[in-house]
């Protein structure tokens, strides 16, 4: 776990931030110097061989259980080294870009009971199970997936974003990522950026900033 940020004992919020495909966790830590946030601490896990899982989070679950698992496990450690540093739990953040996004989220869904909210950038949600049915064109040619999570959400914030041609996000994904959380009683925020893209963007910094700003 690579921890960056305010000292120990002086952070007035705290995030958990996981890395994309082929990324580090120094990368996705530098995320706090871009978006201005020197009083909050940022734990950022780092996953086995740069990547979270070896295929597409749209990938069956028999694929996809076994290294999310792994991923959910590493996102539970840096939200309790933040509350080991004191920092309270409606203080601490998920968030990441492409698939440290996409763990963000389900992490989120899953384990976010009294968290402040989750940042996503890229990402959407890899789901609890297989749906069925033929493949989606509009999920990339995968098989749509059940989103079966227990417990609210209630006050919690959420950004998700994604580009319009997302090479590796479709949109559709995204777009039900956010209802299956505003169902789950978050705020949820959802921009589509025009064109063909796979970036953090400068509204992604500046909803990191709004939402650390007035947490710290």
């Amino acid at each position: 776990m690579r921890r960056a940020g305010a000292a120990e004992g002086r952070a007035g919020a705290g995030i958990i931030l996981a890395h994309g495909r082929g990324g580090s966790a120094a990368d996705i830590l530098s995320l706090l110097d871009h978006a201005g946030l020197p009083e909050v601490a940022g734990f950022a896990p780092e996953a086995p061989g740069q990547s979270w899982w070896p295929t597409s989070f749209l990938a069956p679950m028999a694929a996809m259980q076994a290294p999310l698992e792994a991923g959910l496990a590493a996102m539970r450690k840096g939200v309790a080294a933040a509350e080991a540093e004191g920092i309270p739990r409606d203080r601490i953040w998920l968030g990441g870009f492409s698939q440290g996004a996409c763990l963000a989220l389900e992490a989120f869904a899953r384990d976010g009971d009294g968290l402040a909210g989750v940042l996503a950038f890229s990402g959407g949600l890899v789901g609890t199970g297989d749906a069925g049915g033929a493949p989606d064109e509009v999920l990339y040619g995968a098989h749509a997936k059940r989103f079966d999570y227990a417990g609210r959400r209630d006050g919690a914030k959420v950004w998700i974003s994604v580009h319009e041609r997302d090479p590796h996000i479709p949109v559709k994904r995204a777009e039900d990522s956010a209802a299956v959380l505003r169902g789950m009683g978050a705020d949820v925020r959802f921009e589509v950026y025009p064109g063909a893209g796979h970036a953090v963007m400068q509204m992604d910094i500046s909803a990191m900033r709004g939402a650390l700003n007035v947490a710290a």
